[in-house]
């Protein structure tokens, strides 16, 4: 008759985090012993006014997919936002999925600002590309 016995296991890491403003990095050693397990990258190249947008933009849309909110009204006194602001957010869901990938890869012409995609676009996905410069 054989017992149950509890093992434990430990893992190190070692890591350091740093603070910037606004957020927590995460530092790993350059050589660490030891098997290497590969991770997909978690940084962005992109603009962080514009990917933080786009981020709220879809997280504001599934919210409201959802059923969590049944219109932008109630999202936005939820939120503490202003109602104009998050129908503007909004719209970004509906760019051009090459015009998303580019910001999120950090490959959008310079010139490109938030500013410029919170104004009234339209549907028109070639209108977005003009606009985008891609």
């Amino acid at each position: 008759m054989s017992t149950a016995q509890s093992t434990c296991l430990t893992v190190q890491v070692p890591l350091n985090i740093r603070r910037q403003p606004g957020r927590k990095t995460v530092v790993t050693p350059e050589k660490v012993a030891g098997p290497t397990i590969p991770t997909p990258a978690a940084q962005t190249r992109g603009d962080p006014a514009l990917v933080k947008a786009l981020a709220r933009a879809f997280r504001y849309q599934r919210m409201l997919n959802d059923g969590q909110y049944v219109s932008i009204i109630e999202m936005a006194e939820a939120e503490r936002l202003d109602r104009g602001y998050v129908g503007r957010l909004l719209q970004l869901t509906l760019l051009a999925p090459e015009i998303v990938e580019a910001i999120l890869n950090g490959c959008q012409p310079a010139g490109l600002r938030l500013a410029d995609l919170l104004e009234p676009i339209g549907t028109d996905w070639q209108g977005h590309r003009l606009l985008a410069g891609t």
